[in-house]
């Protein structure tokens, strides 16, 4: 089974697509999906459709949704049972069902992937290769392995899903990986002084995230080098703008002092990385 999660939602069984249309079983499948091979209790999967109060029908309701995944699943396996027949082999006997694969468990479901393609399980692997490379001071490799990461993104996580309060919490958390993979990989680029490179980027990433300093500084950073130091002070002022009319804080220490050493001789090379803190990674 494959899996993709990292944009729209797309699951597939034997090369067969096995995501439903309705908003509701697509959200079914989306959490079984990501919690792949752990037990999804029934009240979970309740509070996601309905939110802390289902109805008395939540149960039997869940119960028609995963029996619509599992006639989804059924088709999947026939045809892929039909094919391995065209092939030349006839031998049913050992052959998979649906319940085989989206399992009733004591307390929930379980959706077995198998040994298919997670497109959330690869981004795992390659930024945390990435990290790796980044603390030996591989920026090549570095940037290398984080571009590839984020490149499984082709837009928000579970774009087209309308999600309830656990999935809400799952799209959070791999928003935050994505702009930790983010960080890192600029950061990556910046030590290969690919700063000209950076500024489109980084223009559109500041403006998105207003409030993220990581981003912001590494754009006053890539500024500087390419000559325009005034502007990167100014990026710097409006990001303390925004802290304090929005939130009442000022920028982190860390910021300050690259701000302080581009007010006086700019910087040498790229300061130190701070401890990652509710202040150095506030995102709007």
């Amino acid at each position: 089974m494959d899996i993709d999660v990292l944009g729209t939602l797309a699951v597939r069984l034997d090369n067969v697509s096995i995501t439903p249309t309705a908003p509701k079983p697509r959200q079914v499948l989306a959490l079984l999906a990501l919690r792949a091979g752990q037990v999804v209790p029934v009240g979970v999967l309740a509070e996601e459709l309905w939110g802390a109060r289902p109805p008395r029908s939540a149960r039997a309701t869940l119960q028609t949704y995963i029996l619509q995944l599992r006639e989804l699943i059924c088709a999947a396996l026939e045809g892929g049972a039909r094919g391995t027949e065209d092939a030349g082999d006839a031998g049913g006997a050992g052959r998979r069902q649906a319940k085989d694969v989206l399992l009733t468990v004591p307390g929930g479901y379980l959706l077995k992937s198998g040994d298919g393609v997670s497109d959330v399980r690869e981004f795992e692997r390659l930024a945390g290769s990435g990290y790796r490379a980044m603390d030996a001071e591989d920026y090549p490799q570095a940037a290398r392995l984080l571009r590839q990461a984020l490149g499984l993104w082709s837009g928000p996580a579970l774009a087209d899903v309308h999600t309830g309060p656990q999935l809400q919490t799952e799209a959070k958390r791999l928003e935050e990986s994505r702009l930790c993979a983010l960080d890192q990989r600029v950061e990556a680029d910046l030590r290969l002084g690919r700063h000209r490179e950076l500024l489109a980027e980084l223009t559109v990433l500041i403006n998105q995230y207003p409030m993220h300093e990581s981003l912001c500084g590494q754009y006053m950073l890539a500024l500087y080098r390419s000559g325009r130091r005034g502007e990167a002070l100014d990026a710097y002022q409006r990001l303390r703008a925004t802290l304090v009319r929005t939130m009442g804080l000022e920028p982190s220490p860390a910021l300050a002092k690259l701000q302080r050493s581009l007010l006086m001789s700019g910087p040498e090379t790229l300061p130190a990385r701070p401890p990652m803190s509710a202040t150095a990674v506030r995102a709007g």
